[in-house]
């Protein structure tokens, strides 16, 4: 796929190119400058520019988003505003394309049926030989993309060439004054003609929004290369739509339309008649005009004329060196641009289709031959062109361009505004310039300007949208989408923390780090298990619940406590696992705190502990384990509920260690690493909640470092793999390294000291009787056998080994997440595992061991 970037790169520039430089460069140009003047065509063109910059740049955000696949604009607005507005804008936008194939092939025949004006050999009339010629095109145009579109790159850089050579044709021709062209109004540059022309002269009951509705579907190329296919349109939005790209290349197409603008208003006059008899013999006293300035009296065109900006659409062709070169550029550009919208629209329907949000168009989702082509949609899409071809008018097809194009963008525009809104985690894009509130003002911008174009058209426009999104809303289409409003409060990938803190204030630390990843607009539940005698646990429930939440609020800690009585921590986790929440806010992730004094206690709540994680998996949860070799826990240095103060008597020094750990992510973080040990994929969380802390402000600073196992021999390949994976999930990192030696052998003193560790914990059954041995495991089934450790030498190993390798690189880092290693449930004993967390995380930076439930957190999507 790589190699063939720079290639569609070249074809999507060409596109564009052939998009813009179209029908209105050539035929309504200098009708335009005519209506609105030098002063007002520029206004004109700069206003489309800016409302297809800003949309640009928003389109570069959606689209480096993730993957574009088949459907363009509809995809990236029903990926990022939901199925709601996607549905309800991609049928417009479908309809837009059909339309806009009618106003290419109308450009096409009035240029045609010109030519035939001016040999004598109309067919019936101007109307009616637009109509025949409009339709016998759109017919063989139809055949053309239905037989394949294989050719068309090639042929698309012919055509550019062709455009570029008509451009430099005219351009060579405002130079070429020839007397025969005076009496049509063509007189060279002329100071006198550019000041009548700078000023608008509005007729026929034109103005100025009429008049850029006539233009604006010139500078819709912006989204000229991003209907074809996914694939390339990925690679035409990523890499073209660069700032560089957006801002020079887009403006220097459109600074061809600044430059024709000032050459036609500073060459040709507005009303000339055609007739060598109206030079001026003697001087007349009574016109002004700059025609009369130079010699010509054009003072009969009061009645109409068919010649000047005003009169005559083939004004370019007339100024021209060579006037067929001119036809030819029309040809090239009208053709080329029917034939792209003409495919364009076909692939929105169908991947509309395909989404199922419109039962009733289910038919249109069929695909045929071995590129899936949409031949009904192309059959649908013609009889669109072929109704608006009969209009046979280019000035009343445009303005509905120009109303669906608008409608379109306002929403591309608003879905960037409410992605960046939202702060969804899977709101990541490539590109970085592009900002929120401008994306915004874009999308106002076209709201104002559809309404002030023609209001009841804007009016029906979203009158039609909001009983689409009516429909959607209350179809409820599949999971694949997020729904739009409520994704401002929730979303489905990031993290929604059910966090064991017992009382808040007990472990601040785990409070301040999980809030880090839920602020603002993540889910943060803080879960307290009473356990002891029923009564007293509930009178203690109701005083915690109004303290707590009260200590939460003072605190600035957006979360909910949510105290339960149970039996044994066990039974409350299920409570809170199962009840915690509301519909669909409700947790995904259990984040508790490493048992520091595993040794020390009864080891049946050791097992009751890790039986927790093993119902948080079952319960589809994903399992954050947060170890500090200072510890978590502060209650014991705090009296009713504040924290410790000098007053009292002073610390020892592990407790003021503690103390200071307890508030260590309550600091502005500085210019550190958070190190990501990636190994084994879990859906994504443990890449997840690195990428989240580093959009706080306290964490901005931190760079993500990432570690991946792999093969000595291999290592250059599995980091390149790595990268690439990282640059399709959005997120940036600063170093990736490979570590060949993460399976061999640990060293034997710290093989020794992991043997010492769960010495008192074995059975050691290979010295007792059989019976003697049963019975104390069944007593006390967390004691480890000699035949466990064998059989799990190579994972006890692993653990042992990581954490020399943690020491050798992630000594110095801010905060280290590690995949959580999970033994399968009554497989391994509970003093084994806790041995494997204990040899993992010891004597490091705060640790963060974390274990997806396997649904995948992040994607190559929004």
């Amino acid at each position: 796929h790589n190699h063939c970037r720079p290639y569609n790169l070249t074809f999507s520039h060409v596109r564009c190119m052939l998009n813009i430089w179209g029908v209105m460069l050539f035929i309504r140009l200098s009708w335009i400058v005519g209506q609105a003047g030098i002063g007002l065509s520029v206004l004109v063109i700069g206003m489309a520019t800016v409302v297809t910059t800003i949309t640009g740049l928003s389109t570069s955000a959606i689209a480096t988003n993730g993957f574009v696949r088949g459907g363009g604009a509809y995809y990236l607005i029903s990926r990022s505003l939901g199925p709601e507005f996607g549905g309800a804008i991609g049928l417009i936008f479908a309809f837009a394309n059909a339309v806009a194939v009618a106003m290419y092939v109308v450009g096409f025949a009035e240029t045609v049926v010109e030519l035939l004006k001016e040999n004598g050999t109309l067919m019936v009339d101007e109307m009616n030989d637009i109509r025949i010629i409009g339709a016998i095109t759109v017919v063989i145009l139809l055949g053309i993309s239905v037989a394949g579109m294989e050719w068309e790159a090639k042929a698309q850089i012919v055509l550019l060439v062709i455009l570029i050579l008509a451009i430099g044709d005219f351009v060579i021709g405002t130079f070429i004054p020839l007397d025969s062209k005076k009496p049509k109004g063509f007189f060279g540059y002329k100071a006198e003609i550019f000041m009548e022309n700078f000023g608008p002269d509005f007729r026929q009951e034109e103005t100025f929004f009429s008049v850029f509705a006539i233009f604006f579907p010139a500078a819709t190329g912006i989204l000229a290369g991003a209907n074809i296919s996914g694939d390339l349109a990925y690679a035409y939005i990523k890499r073209e739509l660069s700032l560089i790209c957006v801002l020079k290349f887009r403006f220097s197409l459109l600074m061809t339309f600044f430059m024709i603008v000032s050459t036609l208003g500073s060459c040709v006059v507005r009303d000339a008649t055609g007739n060598f008899n109206n030079t001026i013999v003697t001087e007349l006293t009574n016109c002004t005009t700059a025609a009369c300035k130079l010699n010509y009296d054009f003072s009969s065109c009061q009645a109409g004329c068919q010649y000047g900006l005003m009169n005559n659409f083939q004004v370019m062709s007339m100024v021209s060196g060579f006037a067929p070169l001119i036809s030819a550029g029309i040809f090239s550009a009208t053709l080329s641009s029917a034939l792209a919208s003409l495919v364009s629209a076909p692939k929105i329907f169908q991947a509309l289709c395909k989404d199922n949000i419109y039962p009733g168009f289910q038919m249109f989702a069929k695909g045929y031959g071995k590129n899936n082509e949409p031949l009904r949609g192309y059959l649908l899409t013609f009889l669109i062109a072929l109704g608006f071809i009969l209009i046979a008018e280019l000035n009343v097809i445009a303005p509905i361009i120009s109303n669906f194009f608008l409608a379109s963008y306002a929403l591309i525009n608003f879905s960037v505004f409410h992605a960046s809104l939202a702060k969804s985690p899977g709101w990541r894009p490539a590109f970085k310039y592009y900002n929120m509130w401008i994306s915004l003002v874009g999308a106002i911008l076209c709201c104002i300007v559809m309404f002030v174009i023609n209001w009841w058209a804007a009016l029906l426009t979203y009158v039609i949208v909001l009983g689409l999104y009516i429909y959607v809303t209350y179809k409820k289409p599949g999971n694949e989408f997020q729904p739009f409003f409520f994704s401002l409060f929730l979303h489905n990938s990031r993290p929604q923390c059910l966090i064991m803190t017992g009382a808040p204030n007990a472990r601040p630390a785990l409070l301040h780090l999980v809030h880090a990843f839920t602020k603002n607009v993540g889910l943060m539940i803080c879960g307290h298990i009473h356990m002891g005698p029923r009564r007293q646990a509930m009178k203690e429930l109701s005083t915690d619940l109004a303290k707590y939440q009260r200590w939460l609020i003072k605190n600035k800690m957006k979360a909910f406590y949510a105290p339960v009585h149970a039996e044994d921590l066990r039974d409350g986790g299920q409570y809170l696992m199962q009840a915690a929440g509301l519909g669909r806010m409700r947790p995904n992730t259990l984040v508790v705190g490493f048992k520091k004094n595993w040794r020390q206690v009864d080891m049946r709540d050791v097992e009751t502990y890790i039986n927790l994680f093993h119902d948080a998996f079952d319960i589809q949860y994903g399992v954050v384990v947060i170890r500090l070799k200072e510890g978590l826990d502060i209650s014991h240095l705090q009296g009713q509920g504040n924290f410790y103060t000098k007053s009292q008597s002073p610390l020892n020094l592990a407790d003021q260690r503690l103390l200071d750990a307890s508030t260590q992510f309550q600091k502005k973080q500085g210019k550190s690493n958070i190190d990501v040990w990636w190994l084994f994929d879990d859906g994504g969380l443990t890449l997840l909640i690195p990428y989240l802390l580093t959009t706080k402000k306290k964490w901005k600073d931190c760079k993500i470092r990432v570690f991946i196992g792999g093969k000595i021999n291999r290592i250059d390949h599995d980091r390149r793999a790595m990268a690439t994976l990282l640059s399709k999930f959005r997120i940036d990192f600063s170093d990736i390294m490979v570590l060949g030696d993460i399976n061999t052998k640990p060293k034997k003193e710290n093989i020794a000291g992991f043997e010492e560790m769960i010495e008192p914990f074995r059975l050691h059954e290979d010295d007792k009787e059989q019976e003697v041995a049963d019975k104390m495991k069944e007593d006390e089934p967390w004691r480890i056998t000699d035949n466990e450790l064998e059989l799990y030498k190579t994972k006890t190993y692993r653990q042992i080994r990581l954490n020399e390798l943690l020491k050798e690189h992630s000594s110095t880092a801010n905060i280290i997440v590690m995949s959580l290693p999970v033994a399968r449930k009554g497989a391994v004993s509970s003093a084994l595992y806790m041995a494997w967390l204990e040899a993992l995380s010891k004597d490091l930076p705060p640790i963060l061991l974390v274990r997806g439930n396997h649904q995948s957190v992040l994607t190559f999507y929004s």
